[in-house]
């Protein structure tokens, strides 16, 4: 398989060299987290002097035998050099029996420079606290941006390229097959072993039907707003379920960076709704994969694009609500703030008017823009900016 270097995590793996944090390296299935830490092998190998490398990859079976918390910690600890920068790496860590144990014993030590990945559901951001009893720093995985997309398959034409991403999307592993049948069915065993095996084995969910259900709806209704109720109502047409259910299954498929959810920010009066939300899927090829690509509502795609870009780039995101109206993101990192729309066409006047009319009524002065496919250099209009989705991506 090409690998790419993965630039953006690998400088904030590169940045905390040193640090006496237990480095966490997590993501949904299959985004890169082993490669990713094949690449900072490649790096310390490269750039560190002095240094001693003990890897763990628990995919491959000759560590077969280390898969108890004793067998682990004794592996390690045979393998410390004195004297030099010892980095130690682990390739799965939840596959070890008490693992937990054996990464807390070691960073006691104060010896090793630790980094794990592992598992979605069994290295949960909500978990790590409790897991570990250092202070841990998480590095938080995507599927591959547009950028990275280009680089990988060396687009010329970003038109071209743009229209291709917006079907095979950012899992990677996908590239590897010629059709698109074959790259969705990749990607829907990757999805119901996501469901199935981790999401099911760490809460002893029975109900892998409803589970399956509750996936399709939210496939189907990324960008609109809903609630564990909705959903409950929705899906009590085939059995009889709760809304505390519901509510449970979204936060399992949230904490295995499968959906993640957005809260609506009343943007007038400062506070946060909580009665409705919206859920945007990690990488919208799984929604080919699960439920195909007939009915194409392409400015919902655009928009759930956008939003896992923004969380790739580092912002907090929240649906705005200003006197009735709809901002599709407010976008918030540290002191900065974004007013975002998201269109597939606004050729249309009306459609032109609908997307910049609530962003006419914010009256702070920070930036806002309207993200949309008008293949044209950006542009603006009242002190809006209006750019093309693709050239967005790719900045």
């Amino acid at each position: 398989m090409k690998i790419i270097q993965r630039e953006h995590y690998l400088s904030k793996v590169i940045n905390v060299i040193g640090t006496p944090d237990i480095k966490v390296i997590t993501g949904v299935r299959r985004s890169g987290k082993s490669k990713l830490l094949d690449l900072f092998k490649e790096y310390i190998t490269n750039n560190i002097k002095n240094y001693n490398i003990i890897h763990i990859n628990f995919n491959l079976k000759k560590y077969d035998n280390l898969k108890d918390c004793d067998s682990l910690y004794n592996y390690i600890n045979e393998r410390y050099e004195k004297n030099k920068k010892n980095f130690v790496l682990i390739d799965e860590v939840q596959m070890c029996e008490n693992f937990e144990k054996v990464i807390n014993w070691i960073h006691a030590e104060e010896k090793y420079d630790i980094y794990v990945t592992g598992s979605n559901a069994f290295l949960l951001s909500s978990d790590l606290a409790t897991l570990f009893t250092g202070r841990t720093f998480k590095i938080e995985m995507f599927p591959f941006s547009f950028k990275e997309f280009i680089k990988y398959y060396n687009y010329k034409d970003l038109d071209e390229a743009f229209n291709k991403y917006v079907f095979e999307g950012g899992m990677s592993g996908s590239y590897l097959y010629k059709t698109n049948e074959e790259k969705y069915e990749y990607l829907k065993d990757v999805y119901n072993t996501l469901i199935v095996r981790d999401i099911s084995k760490k809460y002893k969910i029975r109900n892998i039907k409803l589970l399956d259900e509750l996936n399709d709806f939210l496939m189907d209704n990324i960008s609109n707003l809903i609630s564990s109720r909705s959903i409950a109502k929705e899906l009590s047409k085939y059995k009889n379920i709760s809304d505390k259910t519901i509510n449970s299954y979204l936060k399992y498929l949230c904490s295995a960076y499968a959906f993640y959810k957005v809260r609506r920010y009343d943007i007038q009066g400062k506070k946060y709704f909580s009665s409705q939300d919206k859920y945007y899927l990690v990488d919208s090829s799984f929604k080919y994969a699960r439920i195909g690509t007939k009915n194409m509502n392409y400015g919902r795609i655009y928009e759930n694009i956008v939003a896992i870009e923004l969380l790739r780039r580092g912002y907090e995101l929240y649906v705005g609500i200003l006197h009735n109206k709809e901002i599709d993101f407010v976008a918030i990192k540290k002191d900065e703030k974004i007013y975002i729309q998201v269109s597939d066409d606004i050729s249309n006047e009306k459609t032109f008017e609908r997307e910049v009319d609530p962003l006419l009524q914010i009256k702070d002065a920070y930036p806002k823009i309207i993200i949309a496919r008008t293949k044209h250099e950006s542009y603006q209009y009242e002190g809006i900016k209006i750019v093309d989705i693709a050239n967005w991506l790719n900045e």
